[in-house]
């Protein structure tokens, strides 16, 4: 029984290679369909740990490699193809062109510095020091659906993906307190943001489909950076 969390945490290691295929592939629904997959195992492999009692040293440090190949490189993979194949850049230089793609790996480096911070980090039990990484990998997967379909606007998509790499690296690393996306225990008293998060993504996943995610952990960075600083002012 104390080895379900680990089988559940393989789970989510192995839907993340599977999605990793799907983006060389060019096909940007299936990928982001099996990093949710593996969002589900993430989630479920911490609920069995603690219903089991079987929390380990190896189970933490499974968890973080699963995650950043599911939520790091799997989202990379995607954003690659999509600058490689969708960004139409006929006014640029050939071997910047060549280049620019690579920019996508960006987001594993920060992916893994992100998870090896937080495993030593005492604070990060109750809530977050900047942006999950899972969190990251599914808005990359998401995005790469929303805008596979307009990305031949090149001049408008290639700063807007260069500038959300850099400010959603930074944010990964930063100290900047982000709220635990953890229900415990049903009710409203004290989850108000998780629930109001809830029924925002529900209601974007209902309108967009997986684009819909996207907008959802958009909304996640929002209401914790503004619920922080009403925090603060009531401090």
């Amino acid at each position: 029984m104390k080895h379900i969390p680990n089988i559940i945490t393989l789970a989510n290691l192995f839907t993340g290679c599977i999605a990793i295929t799907m983006a060389f592939e060019g096909n940007f629904t299936a990928a982001a369909g099996w990093v949710v997959v593996a969002a589900f195992f993430d989630f479920l492999d911490g609920v069995f740990a603690r219903l089991l009692k079987a929390y380990s040293d190896i189970g933490k440090e499974l968890d973080s490699l699963a995650d950043v190949v599911s939520f790091g490189v799997a989202p990379a993979a995607a954003v690659f193809v999509l600058l490689r194949d969708h960004i139409l850049l006929p006014d640029m230089a050939e071997p910047l062109k060549l280049c620019i793609p690579y920019l996508a790996f960006v987001i594993p480096l920060f992916s893994a510095l992100r998870l090896a911070k937080f495993n030593i980090d005492e604070r990060q039990t109750t809530s977050f020091r900047g942006l999950p990484t899972p969190a990251n990998g599914l808005f990359w997967v998401s995005f790469t659906v929303a805008v596979s379909d307009i990305a031949g606007i090149s001049n408008v998509v290639l700063p807007v993906i260069v500038v959300l790499i850099a400010l959603l690296s930074w944010l990964m690393v930063s100290e900047v307190p982000m709220f635990s996306l953890k229900i415990k225990k049903i009710g409203w008293k004290g989850y108000e943001r998780q629930w109001l998060l809830a029924g925002a993504m529900v209601a974007f996943v209902t309108l967009w489909g997986l684009a819909g995610i996207a907008w959802g952990i958009l909304a996640y960075i929002i209401l914790s950076l503004v619920t922080n600083r009403q925090e603060q002012i009531v401090k």
